[in-house]
């Protein structure tokens, strides 16, 4: 019969030995629950930013707005001899002009130019709620009227009646009076384009929902999406600036083509 011995102490130090990959498991729990509890407050954060209806973010978009833009419209904003009062025009007017640039303006000129944003988006969404509360004004637009999924063929009728005059039936802008400008629509959002059209910046008019229904709105937005997306079906669209711009086009080089190769048939022969 075999004889009990007892384990060597290196035995049960063996025995007792975690598995090498244990470890790594723990580290992986680890992980997932401090990402977990990241992701949860993140959501939690952002959720807060969303909310432009807080007095937390009006108060903060009314210090923004002391800093930045009382100076030409106001302390309360009801405008001064250099700018306009914002009393009534509404998130939609601020969320445009700031989010694309055009405000702060760099100089005062026939119409405000676009330039790099000057501020975050949660700084542009408090500004917003503060001029938004002042009074009643458009909202910024959200949900599936900016989805670009509209009626193309709706949209392109809508914008050619109501558009094409000053931005080109390709979205590509065009030149007004007086040094001012109506500017191309290519890589423009959608929320941009939307609340272009309820608060009618610079020279626009404002298109509101007895002129354009929102969903004509959502046609139009789909139009030109469909146009940024799109090459032109002719080959090179030599800027989309119109028949005119084709026609001097053809009348430049392909006359001259012409003339250039009667005069060398001429030589030739001689």
């Amino acid at each position: 019969m075999p004889e009990n011995r007892k384990p060597t102490a290196r035995q049960a130090r063996k025995a007792g030995r975690r598995h090498p990959l244990a470890s790594v498991a723990l580290i992986a729990i680890g992980l997932l629950f401090t990402g977990g509890a990241y992701a949860a407050f993140s959501t939690s954060t952002a959720s807060a930013q969303a909310d432009v209806s807080s007095q937390q973010t009006i108060d903060e978009g009314k210090k923004l707005f002391a800093a930045n833009c009382a100076t030409c419209h106001g302390l309360a904003a009801d405008g001064t001899a250099d700018g306009p009062s914002l009393i009534g025009v509404g998130a939609a007017a601020v969320d445009f002009q700031v989010g694309t640039g055009r405000m702060p303006m760099a100089m005062n000129g026939p119409q405000a130019q676009q330039k790099p944003v000057q501020f975050t988006d949660e700084q542009i969404a408090a500004l917003a709620a503060y001029v938004g509360s002042l009074a009643p004004g458009p909202s910024i637009p959200e949900g599936e009227v900016l989805d670009a999924k509209g009626d193309l063929s709706n949209g392109g009728e809508l914008f050619r009646i109501n558009c094409a005059m000053c931005h080109n039936v390709a979205g590509a802008g065009g030149a007004l009076t007086e040094g001012k400008f109506a500017p191309p629509l290519m890589g423009v959002s959608a929320t941009h384009i939307y609340e272009a059209m309820i608060t009618g910046p610079q020279n626009m008019p404002v298109f509101n929902d007895m002129n354009i229904s929102p969903e004509g709105k959502r046609d139009i937005i789909s139009y030109l999406k469909y146009l940024e997306n799109n090459p032109s079906p002719g080959g090179f669209a030599l800027g989309s600036l119109g028949p005119v711009s084709e026609g001097l086009f053809l009348w430049i080089f392909g006359l001259g083509a012409v003339v250039a190769l009667t005069v060398w048939i001429t030589a030739k022969s001689n």
